[in-house]
């Protein structure tokens, strides 16, 4: 046996999940075939908010507590790659405020002067700001002092890793409408651009409730993310030169100050999208408990650590 608990999947969501397990006292070894650099993971652009994802009530408690992790984890930047900015998420029409928002500490509405031109709603708020490279990297560093480790392998077959240790933790993300198989994982491509800062200090995301179109502006330690798109059912990762030209016209007009600013890089990652996304527990044909963990979407790094929290819950309830 390979321990106590295998984790497959090395993106945020899985990481997040084997370090809560191995903090808890489990041995815990996560396989991927992918490193967790090379994971859609590592091109989010890493801001903290409830985005596309349900069940509601779930979702606002593992919300809440992920922001109140990372919360902490922003005391040490430079280390985790956690910061907490201030910024606004705008859109063109009211929209129903969900449960999580009571939870956010001075949460408001925003005013006039505080929305991009062509908005006339929004909230404003200090969130969480991810810079995912540093922290898959803290992630990884802490499952190792954990005593976890992270072994590059290919798995077709959840049974192969229930064959290795009593408890499983599918957190495939895509690669579960495959490997379950489960055919409500699709994909949501997103597109973003990577520019200078030319001053940017505060998070902007926003919503064009006529058009479907969203922007965002995240400024990060290595330059500001310029998004984006979300393309339901597109497989393609190849980053397309006029949907860049057209995220960065768009993101120009909401914060003119960026016209002029050197691209940097041309980003595309694959959201694992599910409705609503699953966090159950199963069965594998020799006994071996499973607890599936994925189909998150554009929500990963917003509600790991309270899906991670959930999964060492749902282990203790079956003994494992």
């Amino acid at each position: 046996m390979a321990g106590d608990a295998i984790v497959v999947g090395s993106g945020v969501i899985g990481l997040t999940a084997a370090v809560v397990l191995a903090e808890t006292g489990r041995r815990v070894e996560v396989w991927s075939r992918e490193r967790a650099a090379d994971t859609t993971s590592a091109v989010a652009g890493g801001l903290w908010w409830p985005y596309r994802i349900e069940p509601e009530e779930a979702v606002a408690a593992w919300s809440l507590e992920s922001f109140r992790v990372l919360s902490g984890l922003a005391a040490r930047p430079g280390e985790t790659g956690v910061r907490l900015v201030d910024g606004t998420h705008a859109s063109t029409a009211p929209e129903e405020q969900g449960p999580w928002t009571a939870g956010v500490p001075g949460l408001r509405p925003a005013g006039p002067g505080e929305l991009p031109p062509g908005y006339g709603h929004g909230l404003r708020a200090r969130t969480p700001l991810v810079d995912m490279t540093v922290y898959l990297g803290h992630l990884q560093r802490r499952l190792a002092a954990a005593g976890g480790t992270v072994t590059g392998r290919d798995v077709p077959d959840l049974a192969e890793a229930g064959r290795a240790a009593p408890l499983v933790v599918n957190c495939t993300g895509l690669g579960a409408r495959d490997l379950v198989p489960d055919p409500l994982v699709h994909p949501v491509q997103g597109q973003v651009v990577v520019v200078e800062n030319p001053g940017v200090d505060e998070w902007l995301a926003a919503e064009d409730h006529g058009t479907g179109e969203i922007l965002y502006v995240l400024p990060q330690p290595y330059g500001v993310v310029l998004g984006g798109t979300a393309r339901e059912h597109v497989w393609d990762s190849t980053p397309s030169p006029g949907t860049a030209r057209s995220i960065v016209s768009r993101c120009i007009r909401a914060h003119p100050r960026l016209a002029g600013a050197r691209v940097l890089a041309h980003r595309v990652g694959l959201r694992p999208a599910r409705s609503p996304a699953r966090l159950e527990t199963d069965r594998l044909p020799n006994g071996a408990r499973l607890i599936h963990n994925y189909g998150h979407g554009g929500a990963g790094v917003t509600v790991s650590w309270g899906c991670a929290l959930a999964v060492a819950e749902l282990a203790d309830a079956a003994g494992g």
